[in-house]
């Protein structure tokens, strides 16, 4: 199926590994060109002169911290013009490790982390950049959080906590930008065969209460991604798509 976002720009954060990569390479096999944010830049280099050999499309890298207001918006001065992306992807870091209960989280400095990380990076760039996708009467937004944004999970407090925050700004943004055509939606995703679960000693018995009995892949979250940024998707916004197996369990 012709996505029909061929040509498009998109701006993925987070592109140069796990999530964030899968998002990237789904849209560079569409015929998107890619601007990939991340802290590491000699990693999105490597990814770059990858996806571009597989691919052929133009890739730009920007390396900065969602945390730092100040590296936002020098990302945001080099998308002007016509460098401005119609789809933004945004893909936020994990949680602190190890996970726990809400109760058990008594350390002051993985909230205070996880708040930077998880909900203040993430605002600093939905401030920012949205702004530069206006007048053109089409674009996406799509935000990876996680399904505990919808049922929260043992073990996962601070992660339900601040991406709820997220999912928060999303749908705000969903109502806001609707009249400039932009579609804004969330993917919650829950035990995708990432390296780091695939590391996970009791996988077997994290994947076995799925209707399901799998992990998700990398790539079909990616595919998940790529059609929230279709043209046949222009009619879905506000949603949160639940990328889980069958784990959730409320009716809607």
């Amino acid at each position: 199926m012709d996505l029909g976002i061929t040509g498009k720009r998109a701006l993925v954060v987070g592109g140069g590994s796990g999530l964030g990569l899968a998002c990237a390479e789904a849209l560079a096999a569409e015929g998107v060109a890619l601007t990939l944010f991340a802290r590491d830049g000699d990693r999105l280099r490597a990814v770059a002169a990858d996806l571009h050999a597989r691919f052929a499309v133009e890739i730009r890298v920007f390396a900065g911290d969602l945390t730092r207001m100040a590296d936002v918006r020098n990302l945001a001065a080099s998308l002007t013009g016509t460098e401005a992306p119609q789809i933004l992807v945004l893909n936020t870091p994990r949680p602190p490790s190890p996970m726990r209960d809400f109760l058990a989280e008594t350390e002051d400095a993985r909230w205070q982390a996880a708040c930077r990380d998880q909900l203040e990076g993430a605002l600093n760039l939905l401030r920012v950049v949205p702004p530069l996708m206006l007048g053109r009467g089409w674009g996406r937004i799509i935000g990876i959080t996680s399904a505990s944004v919808k049922q929260p999970m043992p073990r996962h407090a601070i992660s339900s906590i601040f991406r709820a925050g997220v999912q928060a700004a999303l749908k705000h943004l969903a109502s806001e930008l609707g009249p400039e055509g932009i579609t804004v939606n969330a993917v919650a995703p829950a035990t995708i065969l990432t390296p780091t679960f695939a590391q996970y000693h009791d996988l077997e018995a994290r994947v076995r209460p799925l209707p399901l009995r799998r992990a998700g892949t990398v790539q079909e979250l990616g595919g998940t991604v790529a059609f929230l940024a279709s043209q046949q998707a222009g009619f879905l916004t506000g949603q949160v798509l639940q990328l889980d197996g069958g784990m959730t369990t409320s009716l809607v």
